[in-house]
């Protein structure tokens, strides 16, 4: 009776929540054109103009929002950039209604997002579908933005990678392995995606589904449908432009992410 009246993914979501105001970042929305509202965590509006650090956009991928998948980054990025991460369209509390789906309608609300809060220089982070994203905004807007990490993301997939991983995953749609509805989909996922095997019983499984999988999916298969990149062979992408001048490099230890001035 207690397992079907408490949520944990609820639970750690308010945990994940306090993490980042307590990095010093304040949940936020904003409108940024007629028919879409962005929301993201970022800097205090307050903050006065010597506060200010590097500006750093860090974009979530196809599945759980941008506090579930950045928390941990937000901790050790935070001294040392202004953090912007937000829900990307139809993801968490970002929404829209436009009929707009590809990824570069979401670079487009991502970049009007920046402008909205007075950013006009920027370096950005995108991990799986975030990276998409992140390509698109930098091939848009390259005097806009610094530095681009693409991370975990096939940007220069063929039609036939869409294949491959579905053999791998052994259903027959891609929406089954990316949009799962049971908890034997999530585990098909999981075990893609991560390399630690552990076993995590149904009812959380179904649980986190429930809360982060559910919402907007008709949506969110649509925004699978509407991936621009992806669609020729060869690829159809170009090289990002490289800014020369000071780097940033972000290196991994045990204990997570931290950045050194290069």
């Amino acid at each position: 009776m207690v397992l079907s009246c408490l949520s944990f993914v609820s639970l750690y979501g308010s945990f994940l929540r306090r993490s980042l105001a307590a990095s010093g970042l304040s949940s936020q929305s904003i409108d940024v054109d007629a028919d879409t509202t962005i929301h993201f965590w970022g800097p205090n509006p307050s903050l006065s103009s010597t506060q200010r650090k590097s500006p750093l956009v860090l974009l979530h991928g196809f599945g759980p929002h941008g506090v579930w998948q950045w928390r941990q980054q937000v901790s050790f990025l935070a001294p040392h950039f202004d953090l912007y991460v937000p829900d990307l369209v139809f993801f968490g509390e970002s929404t829209s209604k436009s009929s707009e789906r590809s990824e570069i309608f979401q670079a487009k609300a991502i970049g009007n997002l920046m402008e909205k809060v007075g950013v006009s220089k920027y370096s950005v982070v995108g991990t799986s579908y975030g990276g998409f994203v992140a390509y698109r905004i930098a091939e848009m807007w390259p005097e806009r933005v610094d530095k681009v990490v693409i991370a975990s993301s096939g940007v220069n997939m063929k039609p036939k990678d869409n294949g491959e991983l579905l053999k791998r995953a052994k259903v027959e749609k891609i929406e089954e392995l990316l949009l799962p509805e049971t908890a034997a989909q999530l585990r098909t996922l999981m075990r893609l995606a991560a390399s630690n095997r552990i076993y995590v019983p149904d009812f959380f499984l179904n649980d986190f589904i429930d809360k982060l999988y559910c919402e907007n999916r008709k949506e969110k298969m649509e925004l699978l449908k509407g991936l621009a990149l992806g669609k020729h062979d060869p690829p159809n992408i170009s090289p990002l432009p490289q800014n020369a001048g000071e780097e940033c490099i972000i290196r991994s230890d045990e204990e997570g992410i931290a950045c050194t001035s290069a």
